[in-house]
């Protein structure tokens, strides 16, 4: 039940920021990617906010620790760059400067009823699969 309730606000937090800042609107995100057109560094200001609040978090509180708030291990990776991770950064940078959606805004505005979320939500969904099933195959 704490997990279920931990995982809830901090979930409803990261989608009100989300909103607030404006990370979900996929032309305000373009806009922020375009440097050499019309830039909008609006979004620099989310995004040095965050930092402001993450970075002596991680270090005081996060880095330290070996299990999270809700009890889960915190695994840490035996390689910090592998080829499938340089390909899938990759491939995903992509994909966000294509069309100014990640996963996390796009669950963000899930209720927004917009129809070009759900088709992102589907292509994102059939990414992880092939991915897993065809391209890396993930032995359960």
């Amino acid at each position: 039940m704490f997990k279920i309730l931990v995982g809830l606000i901090t979930g409803l937090l990261f989608g009100l920021g989300m909103n607030i800042s404006g990370m979900v609107n996929p032309y305000k995100v373009l806009n922020f990617l375009d440097v050499t057109g019309n830039w909008d560094g609006s979004l620099a200001l989310v995004i040095g906010g965050a930092l402001l609040v993450f970075l002596p978090s991680y270090h005081l509180f996060i880095k330290p620790r070996t299990h999270a708030i809700n009890g889960d291990e915190i695994p840490v990776p035996q390689q910090a760059l592998t080829p499938k991770l340089i390909i899938g950064s990759i491939i995903f940078g992509i994909g966000w400067g294509m069309v100014g959606i990640c996963p996390g805004p796009a669950v963000a505005s899930l209720l927004r009823g917009e129809s070009a979320i759900y088709w992102f939500m589907a292509s994102m969904l059939l990414g992880h699969y092939a991915s897993r099933k065809i391209l890396w195959p993930v032995k359960d």
